[in-house]
């Protein structure tokens, strides 16, 4: 009986802890969301608040004025994602796979270079250097994917640790014996049964490539790369056009009423956009994502 008592009132606890988590969690997007549609005036002397003086859609009506541009960024954006996605899911599976194969010919080099990339980097010159003027990549689609599509060192051993746990090694080898060779089983075997691990590391990808907008920032050029302008390197740039019209109009002699230009809001604005997608996409991936997090995890 005592047991009995003691288990519910955990279970009380438990969820009223992650209740509070979770409101904690939601009450910053709310604000975010009441913020994009106050009065940019009125944000700005009275600073963030659930129940604004005045509201104003000065912020989403600007962005609907340029919403042919924002379209298109919309279509890059998914391009890159679904691409990018792709393709460093399917490099960072195979790389794991092969790290889970017991026997694999400089097996703790390879481990010892993912390691080594968690540790330390190039730094931006380096890459930039190397992006530009070496692989030539600069105004290109490729400027978008390439950088990002390099195996992330996390996700290879989340990959490798549920490869290695949750893969049963007599399955492959029965399937060795019949004859499959070792494509086909990572294709036909090892794939299906990593689908919990593959959606948690293509969840977190896709993330990566939706919200980047240093790699527009960094190799694409108003004049030569604006065609593959994402809808993160539009709102960005959205954002500062607009401050450095807010900051110079009267040094230009440019008759604009400053105090209406969507500043603050807009910020509010450019994230809300951002983040929408990924709201709606997650819930169809949690499942997924826990699982695959939770196993993944665990040592091999």
């Amino acid at each position: 009986m005592i047991s009995s008592t003691n288990d519910k009132a955990m279970r009380v606890l438990s969820h009223g802890v992650l209740l509070l988590i979770a409101v904690l969690a939601l009450v910053p997007f709310v604000l975010l969301v009441i913020a994009s549609f106050t009065q940019n005036s009125v944000a700005l002397t009275e600073g963030y608040s659930f129940f604004p003086s005045a509201y104003s859609t000065a912020a989403y009506e600007y962005l609907a004025q340029e919403w042919r541009t924002i379209g298109s960024g919309y279509l890059m954006t998914i391009l890159v994602t679904v691409i990018g996605t792709t393709a460093g899911l399917l490099m960072t599976a195979m790389f794991a796979y092969s790290l889970s194969v017991p026997g694999l010919p400089l097996q703790r080099v390879l481990m010892m270079m993912v390691i080594i990339s968690m540790l330390f980097n190039g730094g931006i010159v380096a890459s930039y250097f190397i992006y530009s003027n070496v692989i030539h990549i600069k105004d290109t689609i490729f400027a978008l994917i390439v950088p990002n599509l390099m195996m992330n060192a996390f996700n290879i051993i989340l990959v490798k640790n549920y490869f290695s746990t949750n893969v049963v090694g007599e399955l492959l080898e029965a399937a060795r014996i019949d004859g499959a060779g070792e494509i086909k089983i990572f294709v036909r075997i090892v794939m299906p049964l990593a689908v919990p691990i593959l959606a948690t590391v293509g969840l977190l990808q896709a993330i990566g490539y939706w919200n980047d907008w240093t790699n527009g920032l960094y190799y694409l050029t108003k004049r030569n790369g604006a065609a593959y302008y994402t809808i993160q390197t539009i709102l960005n740039q959205m954002n500062e056009d607009i401050n450095f019209l807010a900051s110079n109009s009267a040094s230009m002699g440019l008759s604009v009423d400053t105090s209406d230009l969507p500043t603050t809001s807009m910020r509010m604005a450019i994230a809300v956009v951002a983040v929408v997608p990924i709201l709606v996409a997650y819930p169809f991936f949690q499942k997924y994502f826990v699982k695959g997090i939770a196993v993944g995890a665990v040592k091999g």
